[in-house]
């Protein structure tokens, strides 16, 4: 039965080679996927433009070129880093501005092209590394392995794979998180030590929450994470160790004040930029996203539940969660499974629980719930790196073959994820590669849309994909375009019903749709006075 044992060089070989593979897929084919509607919004705040000014300059109803985009999509000479933040002020103030502080100076050191900008994600996700082995240090100081076991499980998680080649926040928000709680626990293990060491400690808490809160908003929940944690293994006392953390936070939050500032100035275009998240779902649905988004931790091929093999693997993942839980608060001092189940909770309720409450509004996106995902990637690690070395002959082979599942799982959704065009988590540009397929076919293209809910950063995602014989036509509202008779295919990307009929009546026009899904439509327009229709007609 010896052999049948991890021994410590095996496992630290093992680990290392999942390390390596996972630092690999992070950079593998950066550009492959499509440059989705999101992304080319950090390109314009990157450029120093807002998206008014954006569509002053191309939608205004005149034939461009795709080169008319670029301008909007990288650093100029005409826009610098202040105009970086203003932008995001006005547009977007639900962003807090270090990401893009960091992609605008990355951009202009290294260039503009798409694998540049999300090699900055990639890069950032390697701090996980050093991170979540701090992280484990701290929360399982006796365990031996777990912090090793958490390296290997992070670097083949799909969904860091996902947000590491991504070109937003959210990976780096996770390693701020990783780090803010680190700190934290460091600074209440060390609080006994001399008055120096516990000031610095706390200062570093400070230091990392105001990073964490300048990265994403939802930092917010992870303080209140905290918070409830410092209070619960303070037995609910003002103690001094209270007192410390309250100032330590007081501090992180003084330090976000300018930002808050922003948020209340703005608010209204804080709940505009937003609305998208009050999406009406029935429960079922919302209980169908659920659980897929907890088979993505582990097993990621861009499957929906209209997949069988989708309700194959999810009780799996389901009951391995569920399981990891009941170990560490069974096996582990309420110090340490407190500080898992709130990490867990505490950032997931306040999303979830409108769902249930309000009758299936949809207030969560997957990037929302990665600290909860966190949680349970520490829970499933503890699980996985104490049976690994289980006395038993029977469970040791039980949980070896487990973790080598889930291994098989990550590797095999990093070799699927690498050659895919598109994702699931490209959301309503899902479709841009079929529907640039489409338009590049065409021998003299033109692509008409307005500015009108998601069209205008699909627009812009398309202009990645398109070749430059593509013309656009793009305009305000519902204006009516002045459509040249030059070109052989004339196509309308997403028009309301409304304006494609307006279109079809003013020009005597026929339309009818060659792609769609369930986030927009691609129609094309049959022109009776062009050369083309009256051939088809012939023929």
């Amino acid at each position: 039965m010896r052999h049948l044992q991890l021994a410590p060089n095996r496992l630290r070989f093992l680990i290392v080679v999942l390390l390596m593979v996972g630092i690999f897929f992070r950079f593998f084919n950066l550009d492959r996927k499509v440059y989705w509607h999101d992304e080319t919004f950090t390109s314009l705040r990157i450029s120093g433009y807002t998206a008014n000014e954006a569509k002053q300059q191309i939608f205004n109803g005149r034939i461009i070129n795709k080169e008319s985009f670029a301008k909007f999509q990288s650093p100029n000479m005409e826009k610098g880093l202040r105009d970086t933040i203003i932008s995001l002020e006005v547009d977007d103030p639900q962003h807090p501005p270090l990401y893009y502080i960091l992609a605008r100076f990355w951009v202009g050191i290294f260039g503009n092209s798409v694998t540049v900008i999300r090699s900055l994600s990639a890069f950032i996700s390697l701090l996980i590394f050093p991170s979540i082995y701090w992280l484990c240090r701290e929360l399982f100081r006796t365990s031996a392995w777990v912090s090793e076991v958490a390296i290997a499980l992070m670097a083949i998680s799909p969904i860091h794979l996902v947000y590491a080649q991504e070109a937003r926040e959210y990976i780096l928000w996770i390693v701020t998180v990783l780090l803010c709680s680190a700190s934290l626990l460091r600074a209440l293990r060390l609080e006994s030590k001399e008055r120096v060491l516990r000031i610095l400690n706390w200062g570093i808490y400070a230091v990392t929450l105001a990073l964490s809160l300048y990265t994403f908003l939802f930092s917010g929940f992870v303080v209140v994470a905290h918070g409830l944690y410092v209070i619960a293994i303070a037995k609910f006392r003002f103690t001094k160790t209270v007192k410390a953390y309250l100032l330590a936070s007081l501090a992180g939050f003084l330090a976000f004040t300018y930002w808050i500032i922003v948020l209340i100035v703005n608010l209204l275009q804080v709940k505009s930029s937003t609305a998208w998240t009050k999406r009406y779902l029935p429960l079922d649905g919302l209980i169908k996203s659920w659980l897929l988004q907890l088979n993505r931790i582990f097993l990621d091929l861009d499957l929906g539940f209209e997949n069988p093999f989708t309700y194959v693997i999810t009780p799996f993942f389901l009951v391995l969660i569920g399981y990891s839980i009941y170990f560490i608060c069974r096996k582990t001092n309420y110090k340490t499974w407190l500080f898992i189940v709130t990490l867990i909770m505490i950032p997931a309720l306040p999303l979830m629980l409108p769902d249930l409450l309000f009758g299936g509004i949809r207030s969560l996106a997957e990037r929302y719930l990665l600290i909860s995902y966190l949680g349970i990637q520490l829970a499933v690690t503890y699980l996985l790196a104490t049976q690994l070395h289980n006395k038993s002959f029977v469970r040791r082979r039980i949980w070896q073959t487990i973790m080598g599942l889930v291994i098989i799982c990550g590797l095999v959704s990093y070799g699927v994820s690498s050659q895919a065009e598109t994702w699931w988590s490209k959301v309503i540009s899902y479709g841009n590669p079929q529907v640039a397929k489409i338009i590049n076919q065409a021998t003299h293209p033109l692509l008409i849309s307005n500015d009108s809910g998601i069209n205008y950063g699909n627009i812009f995602s398309l202009s990645y994909l398109l070749e430059p014989k593509v013309q656009f036509q793009l305009v305000k509202d519902r204006s009516i375009p002045n459509i040249p008779d030059e070109f052989t295919d004339i196509f309308l990307l997403n028009p309301s019903d409304t304006w494609r009929k307006q279109i079809e009546t003013n020009y005597n026009y026929k339309t009818f749709v060659v792609y769609g899904d369930k986030n927009y439509l691609l129609w094309k327009i049959e022109n009776p006075r062009s050369d083309v229709f009256f051939e088809k007609i012939r023929t």
